[in-house]
C-alpha cells in the first residue's frame, strides 16, 4: 500500500501575526513530501511513525462529529496492520511536517470530504480549515489549520484574516533573476509550542501588542501585497523593515548563534533574514536581491532556493 503524496509547505509571511489577524501567504514546498505506507518489513522510523499514529487515531475519534467523521474502524484496522507516514520532511524545521500527515489522513479517512476538484468557495476552505486546525492540534497544542490545508490542496493561500482565507495565484518566477526567496539550514531542531507561548506571554504586554499592530503586521501585510503584485523594489524595503523589527522583538525565536548574522544582512543589504514557522531553529527564511551575494556572505551554511525572482 502506498497513499498519494503531501507536500510540505513554507509560510513566506504571517509567521506569529496571522494569529492577531495579519495577512499571510504560503506556498507549496514540493521538495519534501510524505505519504501513508504499509512495508512488509518495517524499519525502526517506521515503527516509530506507526506508534504515533495509533495515539493520533486515539485522539481523532475524540474529535466532535459535527468538525469532521472519520471511517475509524478503517483507521485503526490500518494502524495495527502497520501502517505509516513515510516523509523526506524534517521535523521541528517549519516546513510543515505534521500539516502534511494531517493532510494524507483527512484524505484517506474523512468521512464526506471537500475535495481539491470541487469549487473551493471560501465557506468549504474555512470549513477544511478549521477541521484541520483541531487535527493538528495533537501535534502543537494550538494550530490554525494552515499547514495542513497548503498540503492538501497543494495551492497557495492567501490569508487576508483569520476568517477570510483564499487560494491565489503568484507570479511566475523568473528563470533569469538574480533575486531569490531561499531557506537556510540552522542545524537546530526548533519546537512550536515553546515558541508560541513565549509569543503568548508577550502578547500580555501593552508595548509589545502596540510593536505588533504598528510594524509587525504593517509591514508583513505590505509584504504579502508586494510579492502579489510582483513589485520587487517595495518588496525588498518591507523585508528588510520586517527583519529589523524581528531581530529586535522576536529574540527568543532566532537561535543565539544567528543574531549576529540577522544584523549583518540588515547592515550589507546582502540578504535580509525572518522566521520560517515559529522559528527556534529548524529553517531560516532569506530574502536576496542577488543570491550569488548571499550565498558568498553566507558560505558556512547550506541554503536551498524556493523562488526565484
Amino acid at each position: 500500500m502506498k497513499g498519494p503524496l503531501f507536500y510540505s509547505k513554507i509560510l513566506l509571511f504571517g509567521e506569529y501575526g496571522i494569529i492577531k489577524d495579519s495577512k499571510g501567504l504560503s506556498i507549496p514546498y514540493n521538495f519534501y513530501n510524505g505519504a501513508l505506507k504499509m512495508d512488509e518489513n518495517p524499519s525502526k522510523e517506521a515503527k516509530d511513525s506507526n506508534a504515533s499514529l495509533k495515539n493520533f487515531a486515539t485522539y481523532l475519534a475524540e474529535i466532535s462529529d459535527e468538525v469532521v467523521v472519520f471511517e475509524n474502524e478503517k483507521l485503526n484496522k490500518d494502524v495495527q496492520a502497520g501502517m505509516y507516514f513515510d516523509s523526506s520532511i524534517p521535523q521541528g524545521y517549519g516546513v510543515g511536517s505534521s500539516g502534511a500527515l494531517v493532510a494524507a489522513i483527512y484524505d484517506k479517512y474523512a468521512q464526506d470530504k471537500i475535495t481539491v476538484l470541487e469549487n473551493l468557495t471560501r465557506e468549504k476552505l474555512l470549513k477544511l480549515k478549521v477541521i484541520f486546525s483541531e487535527m493538528e492540534s495533537f501535534f502543537h497544542g494550538k494550530s490554525s489549520g494552515l499547514d495542513p490545508l497548503n498540503s492538501y490542496l497543494s495551492l497557495p493561500i492567501l490569508i487576508n484574516s483569520k476568517d477570510n482565507i483564499e487560494a491565489t495565484g503568484i507570479p511566475t518566477q523568473s528563470t533569469s533573476g538574480k533575486g531569490a526567496v531561499f531557506l537556510l539550514d540552522s542545524g537546530i531542531t526548533g519546537e512550536t509550542a515553546p515558541m508560541v507561548s513565549i509569543f503568548m506571554e508577550n502578547m500580555k504586554q501593552e508595548g509589545f501588542r502596540k510593536m505588533l499592530k504598528d510594524q509587525f503586521i504593517k509591514h508583513t501585510d505590505a509584504c504579502v501585497e508586494d510579492f502579489l503584485k510582483g513589485d520587487i523594489k517595495s518588496l525588498f524595503n518591507n523585508t528588510k523593515q520586517l527583519s529589523k523589527v524581528v531581530l529586535s522583538n522576536f529574540k527568543p525565536m532566532i537561535p543565539k548563534q544567528f543574531h549576529d548574522l540577522w544584523k549583518k544582512g540588515i547592515e550589507t543589504n546582502d540578504y535580509y533574514l525572518k522566521l520560517c514557522g515559529s522559528g527556534g531553529g529548524g529553517y531560516i527564511l532569506g530574502f536576496t536581491q542577488d543570491f550569488h551575494k548571499a550565498q558568498d556572505s553566507l558560505s558556512d551554511y547550506k541554503l536551498e532556493v524556493v523562488y526565484n525572482f
